[in-house]
């Protein structure tokens, strides 16, 4: 009896899951910046560093953030668990803790130490944080076998991004112009990061002079160069270019001139590429998870204002870090074998001296050490010889517990007094649009539309203040005529760039309203993992679909 044989010839070869995905994913977080930006910009920017990210890539141009306040901490922490403060408990960048009655920052840690420099600011880590981000996510669905590096100026920027798990974060310390990292990743740093300390490349940059990129008299995107509304530094008359860093270091604490300089970008730029090639990201057979958060554009930003020749300057900059970082992965990764995405922590508003001059709607609400202390003193009138306001942060009210937890009928009443009052007196105060005792915030959904809704989503009920409120659209609680900041609910704060580029990715653009939070949840189903345990948003159909 004859046996037949059948050969079935497969066409293609079998492909692992690990190839379908990228073999590299970076995050990039750019620290407060403007979708506007990308558009008033783009003649000055060349075409492979933003440009290529738009034109090749999918871009977002109506993504917000949908809760307050609007600022670093929050905002990296949302980014990667595709969640908000109400979940994830990064509510400020810091904020005062109820159980210790101190402040505290959203990444100390007083049980880790500093690793690189002895006292640098080193006792951190993300334990305050309680979701899981994506890159965590990533960890667990490899059995720990992908790589997570977090890389930053600030601390907060290295630290949340990479999440729980990650192998490293890594930050830079203006003590000693040196990246550093913490005792809760390891106990030394690799000898890579040794490597690239002793190089001084900080110390290469504080003797460069910023000029502008470009002629100074094709600026014409931004304002005047000499502008009142401006901070200068110590040792100059007047903000204005060039600026001789040489001259400048030793009267504006060295290193932190540094960074508030464009050069603090091009630092981070070559310690992420140092990092990608010392760490063999996207080398392996899982997929790696590189973050990188630029810090310089915030610090410039709240000094210049988003106005100014100095911000257009920092992001034609950018534009270039950009490429060359790109035009590093294509060398390493290989193109079509890594995923990029872009986004921003918050934005920024105009000056609020500038939009007053202007004669548009705006201005400067009391600082929040003052408010506390006229607060106080408006109470004692009702409370003599208590001080019933333990701190402001984040424009909420915390009270102090303690004063009310006494006989719970009288305690109860003299707390629903106080916020009575507090309340009443916060309303109707000048530049304040709404006010919202701990009891209205509760009875709210965290579907909830407008300001109250933007409170409820970044309200953590064991975190947050007593009381919250919320400043009329161009106010910010920041004195003076110069400088600028964010925080606030409104659009000026909320619309940031989100840029997918890479594997995985079809080109194209979509105006359609989405949320910060919708990041995580895509790179979810791109790369086949679970959400992050606290994600909220939905994952952004017009990319995971391929339309």
């Amino acid at each position: 009896m004859k046996k037949i044989v059948l050969l079935i010839c497969l066409s293609t070869p079998l492909v692992s899951v690990a190839q379908d995905k990228p073999k590299l994913i970076v995050g990039i977080v750019v620290d407060q910046m403007r979708q506007e930006y990308l558009y008033r910009f783009e003649k000055k920017f060349g075409d492979k560093g933003f440009k290529r990210l738009m034109n090749e890539g999918f871009m977002l141009t109506n993504a917000h953030y949908n809760y307050v306040p609007t600022f670093t901490g929050p905002g990296h922490a949302s980014i990667f668990t595709g969640s908000t403060p109400a979940i994830h408990g990064i509510i400020g960048n810091d904020w005062w803790d109820k159980a210790s009655k101190k402040n505290v920052n959203c990444v100390e840690d007083d049980r880790q130490k500093p690793v690189g420099s002895p006292n640098g600011n080193g006792d951190v880590s993300p334990m305050r944080l309680l979701s899981t981000t994506i890159t965590d996510e990533l960890k667990l669905s490899s059995q720990k076998k992908s790589k997570v590096i977090g890389v930053s100026i600030k601390d907060r920027g290295a630290v949340l991004p990479a999440g729980h798990l990650a192998d490293a974060a890594y930050w830079f310390d203006g003590a000693t112009g040196k990246f550093i990292s913490s005792t809760y990743y390891f106990n030394s740093l690799p000898v890579w990061v040794e490597k690239y300390n002793a190089l001084k490349t900080a110390d290469e940059y504080l003797n460069k002079e910023w000029t502008t990129f470009f002629p100074i008299e094709q600026y014409t995107e931004s304002g005047p160069d000499d502008s009142p509304y401006e901070q200068t530094w110590k040792g100059i008359d007047k903000p204005v270019f060039p600026y001789d860093l040489k001259k400048l270091k030793e009267v504006n604490s060295k290193y932190d001139l540094l960074v508030h300089t464009p050069f603090g970008d091009d630092l981070l730029a070559s310690f992420a590429e140092a990092a990608l090639i010392g760490e063999n990201l996207g080398k392996g057979e899982q997929t790696d998870f590189l973050t990188v958060s630029f810090s310089s554009p915030d610090m410039i930003g709240h000094r210049m204002g988003p106005n100014s020749v100095e911000i257009e300057d920092t992001y034609i900059r950018l534009d270039k870090n950009i490429e060359n970082l790109l035009a590093k992965l294509d060398l390493e990764i290989g193109k079509n074998n890594y995923l990029v995405f872009l986004t921003a922590d918050h934005a920024v508003v105009e000056i609020p001296q500038s939009l007053k001059d202007n004669r548009v709607p705006a201005g400067n609400f009391i600082d929040s050490k003052a408010l506390k202390d006229e607060l106080n003193a408006f109470l004692q009138k009702q409370f003599p010889g208590k001080i019933l306001i333990e701190g402001v942060y984040n424009n909420q009210i915390f009270f102090n517990q303690d004063l009310f937890a006494g006989d719970p009928r009288s305690s109860g009443i003299d707390l629903l007094i106080a916020t009575d009052l507090t309340v009443n007196y916060l309303q109707s105060k000048e530049g304040v649009a709404q006010v919202f005792a701990k009891s209205t915030i509760k009875q709210g959904s965290y579907s909830e539309t407008g300001i109250k809704g933007m409170i409820v989503r970044g309200y953590n009920y064991k975190r947050s203040g007593d009381i919250a409120f919320e400043l009329e659209p161009g106010w910010v609680g920041w004195g003076g005529l110069q400088g600028t900041t964010h925080g606030s609910p409104f659009t000026y704060d909320t619309n940031v760039p989100v840029l997918f580029f890479g594997k995985g990715v079809a080109k194209g653009s979509s105006a359609r309203h989405h949320t910060i939070t919708d990041i995580a949840p895509t790179l979810s189903l791109l790369l086949k993992i679970k959400f992050p345990s606290g994600c909220t948003g939905q994952p952004i159909t017009e990319i995971v679909d391929g339309k």
